[in-house]
């Protein structure tokens, strides 16, 4: 093979071999801060086709409801701790901050965290969902008699400035 041919093949190997290393890095890294999605189902039986569970110390995202009666605050921190369901077994969330106003008993949330016990996530984050009952304007006021005013007409604030 010629030399030059021969220093050429060389550079391309090792182009190739450092773009394969690199993607292996980024790749690696990315694996490491994903965060999965489970149910309190899901947390327990298992999931997918292989029925595998998340691993204690596993980062998390579990999402259901807030049972009835499960909040426990401290009084004197910020600590709270609830159960989760999706109508079926249930998981303890520990989290310490301030929760969001639309948290209540038996409202949706998402908590994001890590599991500390194979039935026990300690959340980092909290989020509530809201409500999924929208309703278009038109059927509100049929229904509830509550009328709309869109604020981006000139007269939609006549009535109130006299």
């Amino acid at each position: 093979m010629n030399p030059r041919r021969k220093q050429r093949l060389t550079w391309a190997l090792g182009l190739i071999g450092g773009v394969a290393v690199a993607m292996s890095i980024i790749l690696y890294a990315l694996s490491q801060n994903i965060d999965l999605f489970y149910t309190p189902s899901e947390v327990i039986d298992g999931k997918g086709r292989d029925m595998t569970k998340p691993e204690v110390g596993q980062r998390l995202r579990i999402g259901g409801m807030v049972v009835e009666g499960s909040v426990r605050r401290n009084p004197e921190t910020l600590e709270v701790e609830f159960r989760v369901t999706d109508l079926g077994p249930e998981v303890k969330i520990l989290y310490t901050g301030i929760l969001p106003d639309l948290f209540r008993e038996g409202q949706g949330i998402v908590a994001q965290g890590v599991m500390v016990e194979p039935t026990v996530m300690e959340a980092t984050e909290v989020l509530a969902k809201h409500d999924e009952e929208y309703m278009p304007p038109e059927l509100a006021e049929q229904m509830k008699g509550i009328k709309h005013v869109n604020p981006n007409q000139p007269d939609a604030f006549k009535d109130k400035q006299s």
